[in-house]
C-alpha cells in the first residue's frame, strides 16, 4: 500500500536525506585518480555514521558494503573493492542512509579527471532526465507521467534505459511500493498525493538496453560495454510539485525532532 507520510515521518526523512547529501559531498570530493572504490565507500560510511545515520545498503539483501560504486559500463550494484579510479572514468555512487528507521536514497555520477565528450554528453542527458521526470511530480498527477517524461527525454537523445530497474517508494524500507519505471505512457498508475515519498532514478545507457549480471551476483554491466549513468533523488510530493529531500544545498541537520 502506498501512503502519505506524517509530518514526524517527514522530519526523519529530511534528516536521512541530508545525511545522504553530506555523504555525496564527501564522495564527490574524493573523486581522483588512484583512490580505490573501497576507500570511497569507507569515506561515505564514516560520514553517514558520524552524522547519526546507518548505511541503508549494508546487508540489504546481502549486499556487502555501504555504497554501490559503478564505473563506466557498470550500470548498478558495483561492489567497492581495490579497483583504483583512473582519469577519464565516470563513477556512479549510490548512497542510502537511515535516520530513526527512515531512509534517504540518492545516486549521482561523477567524473575523474578529463572525460570524453561522449561521456560528458551522457552525464548531461542522465541528469536532465531526472529533472524532466521531477517536473511531473505533483499531487493529482499519475505515477507514469513521471515515467513517460524520463523515457521520452532519454529516447529523444538516442539513449536507452534498462527496463529491469526503476525508481521506487521509500520510507521505513529503502524499497517500498510503488515501482517508478523510467519509461511508459502517461496517465497510468496511482494518483500522486501530497506527502508521498519517492526515489526517482533514471539509469541511462549510451548503447542498447541490454544488461548482464556478473559472477559476483551483484555487478550489472551493459552487454555492449557502452557507458551508463545513474541519477537519483528522494523527494516528497507537495500540492504544487515536490521537495527534494537529498538536495546538497541543505547545510546541516535541522534541530527539530
Amino acid at each position: 500500500m502506498v501512503r502519505a507520510k506524517s509530518n514526524q515521518e517527514l522530519t526523519f526523512m529530511r534528516k536521512a536525506g541530508i545525511i545522504v547529501a553530506l555523504a555525496h559531498r564527501a564522495a564527490s570530493a574524493a573523486m581522483r585518480a588512484g583512490i580505490t572504490t573501497k576507500e570511497v565507500n569507507d569515506i561515505v560510511e564514516d560520514v553517514i555514521r558520524k552524522n547519526g545515520g546507518e548505511p541503508s545498503f549494508k546487508g540489504l539483501y546481502g549486499f556487502p558494503a555501504a555504497t554501490c560504486i559503478s564505473i563506466n559500463s557498470v550500470v548498478v550494484h558495483g561492489i567497492p573493492d581495490d579497483t583504483k579510479l583512473q582519469n577519464g572514468d565516470i563513477v556512479s555512487v549510490d548512497i542510502g542512509a537511515s535516520y530513526h528507521g527512515y531512509h534517504g536514497d540518492s545516486a549521482w555520477t561523477y567524473t575523474v579527471g578529463e572525460i570524453s565528450n561522449n561521456a560528458r554528453e551522457l552525464l548531461m542527458i542522465g541528469e536532465n532526465a531526472l529533472f524532466e521526470g521531477l517536473k511531473m511530480v505533483k499531487a493529482g498527477n499519475h505515477l507514469t507521467d513521471i515515467s513517460h517524461a524520463i523515457g521520452e527525454y532519454v529516447y529523444a537523445h538516442n539513449c536507452s534505459v534498462p527496463r529491469e530497474f526503476s525508481g521506487h517508494g521509500i520510507g521505513t524500507s529503502v524499497h517500498e511500493d510503488p515501482s517508478v519505471p523510467n519509461f511508459g505512457s502517461v496517465g497510468h498508475g496511482i494518483i500522486l498525493e501530497e506527502g508521498m515519498t519517492l526515489a526517482i532514478e533514471p539509469i541511462v545507457l549510451a548503447g542498447k538496453p541490454k544488461i548482464k549480471v556478473m559472477n559476483d551476483g551483484w555487478t550489472v554491466r551493459t552487454k555492449d560495454k557502452s557507458l551508463a549513468v545513474h541519477f537519483e533523488h528522494t523527494i516528497v510530493v507537495t500540492k504544487d510539485g515536490y521537495e527534494i529531500l537529498t538536495a546538497w544545498n541543505k547545510e546541516e541537520l535541522p534541530d527539530n525532532g
